[in-house]
């Protein structure tokens, strides 16, 4: 693969793109890169305040860039259906699953889904859903619509527990973050599988940042007034974080770079830490056909999203 960066980015002019959590950190860098390159993009932000921010510094940034705001909550259903029915374009040739929080304390979306799985798995499992027919749609196009869904190295913590999905039985911070990573993968496995079935022109792929200097390791301390641990957590994103740019390459690779392979999960060359982006390793249970079928029923009858435009 070599040493790829954003010079090595093909032309994105003609395509329109879709990037979760765009307001800041990966999602920001993913966006400003897609804009850059001339691709028309969408910031999905929950804070209208924040992502408004963010449009005014991308477009300092990039003059001229095709950019909108538009609302999302991946945490509230309701959210995420507006957001797909209000999005003005037939057509979408990418969107990037990337926002998250991360080992937040427990607490539960607007549909009673523990936090971290019904944020980073069910809410982008219904949006992609939701968005499916206007990204098949633009599958007479070259390069063809791809979805990629941003994973972390977190996801070796453990696979997902199918009898308790919102972990009412336990709650571990990091573990359940863990696991809604490894739903990230299970989802995209499954997804690629049935797009496989059915002949679809579109690439389902995974990505994750390594180890990436952004908001979302010190998030969760701030929320519960842990000081010492916000305190210990900037400091490991001084000292042992690649710059959020360094973090976003792996996803712009899957989002961009010709021949990616379906259900192939891109990362960090290093370790899967930093460096240049890189087929990733990924655990067994990732690959497990049984577990992501089941993962895909029970999430279609958590969030009522059935992909009807995808029949197998």
């Amino acid at each position: 693969m070599g040493a790829w960066d954003v010079r090595d980015m093909p032309d994105q002019g003609g395509r329109t793109a879709v990037v979760t959590g765009a307001n800041s950190g990966l999602g920001y860098v993913t966006a400003r890169e897609l804009a850059r390159r001339g691709a028309r993009v969408v910031l999905a932000c929950r804070s209208e305040a924040r992502g408004r921010d963010a449009i005014e510094r991308l477009r300092a940034e990039v003059p001229g860039a095709d950019v909108e705001l538009r609302s999302l909550d991946l945490g509230d259903l309701t959210s995420v259906r507006t957001f797909a029915v209000s999005l003005p374009y037939e057509r979408l040739d990418l969107l990037v699953n990337n926002a998250g929080v991360m080992a937040m304390p427990y607490g539960v979306t607007a549909d009673g889904f523990e936090t971290q799985f019904g944020v980073n798995h069910l809410g982008h499992f219904a949006l992609t859903g939701l968005l499916l027919p206007t990204l098949l749609a633009a599958g007479d196009r070259t390069p063809g619509p791809r979805v990629v869904t941003v994973s972390s190295m977190a996801h070796l913590l453990g696979t997902v527990d199918l009898r308790d999905l919102n972990s009412e039985r336990r709650y571990r911070r990091w573990v359940a973050y863990g696991r809604s990573k490894t739903a990230n993968l299970l989802f995209t496995h499954e997804l690629a599988r049935r797009l496989a079935a059915t002949g679809a022109d579109l690439v389902a792929a995974a990505a994750h940042p390594g180890y990436a200097s952004t908001n979302l390791q010190t998030a969760g301390p701030r929320a519960e007034g842990r000081r010492a641990a916000e305190r210990m957590m900037a400091l490991g994103n001084r000292v042992l974080a690649q710059p959020a740019e360094a973090g976003a390459l792996p996803a712009l690779y899957a989002a961009t770079a010709p021949g990616v392979c379906p259900d192939s999960f891109t990362g960090p060359s290093v370790a899967m830490w930093r460096g240049a982006p890189g087929r990733s390793w990924r655990a067994p249970w990732t690959l497990d056909d049984r577990v992501a079928a089941r993962l895909w029923t029970a999430s279609e009858e958590l969030t009522g999203v059935s992909y009807d435009a995808m029949k197998v």
